[in-house]
């Protein structure tokens, strides 16, 4: 029986971890006011905004907050949006960042509109083409040499590009040549592209689209997730299986399920608490209790 102390003891050894973050960056735009009444179209009259990085941005940031030491790769555009980015992360980030600039790429701009706590609209500009051959190379060089003497490395994809045409199966061959646990939080589509990572992180319904198979019930999880373990050859999946448990299935058959002791804890949040387990060499259990149980400020997406 697990002891409930556990989560606490264990998180102390969130700062010996050493991961390495790869994927999509976004700048996250909130725009907070009120609604008019006095125009023949919803007006929302701006009383603030804010703005900060997200995609795998927000996975470093949740790394940040867990005390991991962390190094981070991705890919913006020579535009305004990007330069933004690389400034909230020099100024936030104690991590080692790596942002490569593609001149004919657009930088994802996700605008969100909120009006008394209340999501309206959410606009985006989206950049989602693949990488160059040159940015690429330079990319995958990167990848190949922060891997070394890491723990953990997180593949963070949000269609947005940066890891399309094989570029994450070679993050990943990467970090398996160098020892280090590979989680993969997916952008949908078909897994393969992840094939052989040590931990796929997907919801319920990502499960579904992934396989094909009814994911109804605990047992139905279960035989969709062993039939996309044996599939893409991972080491394990995690399920949020519903806002209220997470279950982790594991390629040698072994089953764990936690209940979830918050609704409101972000995704990024969980990758990043289950990347910096691992790489503080906890095991694949121990790091779903902690991401289950551990808490996280509400997130206006």
């Amino acid at each position: 029986m697990p002891d409930d102390n556990e989560p606490v003891l264990l998180t102390g050894r969130f700062n010996t971890a050493r991961v390495l973050c790869i994927g999509d960056v976004m700048l996250d735009h909130f725009l907070y006011g009120t609604m008019g009444t006095d125009a023949a179209e919803a007006v929302l009259r701006i009383e603030s905004e804010r703005r900060q990085v997200g995609g795998a941005g927000d996975v470093l940031r949740h790394l940040a907050l867990l005390g991991a030491a962390a190094a981070f790769v991705s890919v913006v555009g020579n535009d305004d949006a990007g330069r933004e980015i690389e400034r909230l992360l020099a100024a936030d980030s104690d991590a080692e960042i790596h942002l490569l600039v593609q001149p004919e790429r657009q930088t994802t701009v996700k605008s969100r509109f909120i009006a008394d706590d209340r999501r309206l609209l959410r606009a985006d500009r989206s950049g989602t083409a693949s990488l160059g051959p040159y940015i690429r190379e330079d990319l995958l060089r990167l990848a190949r040499e922060l891997v070394i003497g890491r723990g953990a490395v997180i593949v963070s994809d949000h269609a947005e590009g940066v890891l399309n045409d094989g570029v994450a199966l070679e993050i990943i061959r990467a970090a398996q040549e160098a020892g280090a646990r590979v989680v993969v939080d997916p952008a949908g589509g078909d897994p393969i592209r992840y094939r052989g990572a040590d931990l796929l992180i997907a919801s319920r319904r990502e499960l579904a689209e992934a396989t094909g198979m009814p994911v109804g019930g605990r047992r139905a999880i279960e035989a969709a997730t062993r039939a996309l373990i044996n599939r893409c050859a991972f080491g394990a999946v995690l399920v949020a299986a519903g806002a209220a448990e997470m279950t982790l299935i594991a390629a040698d058959g072994a089953v764990c399920a936690e209940p979830r002791a918050t609704r409101t804890r972000a995704d990024e949040a969980v990758v990043a608490t289950v990347a910096a387990a691992l790489g503080a060499g906890l095991p694949l259990a121990a790091a779903m209790r902690l991401a289950s149980v551990g808490e996280s400020e509400p997130e206006l997406a």
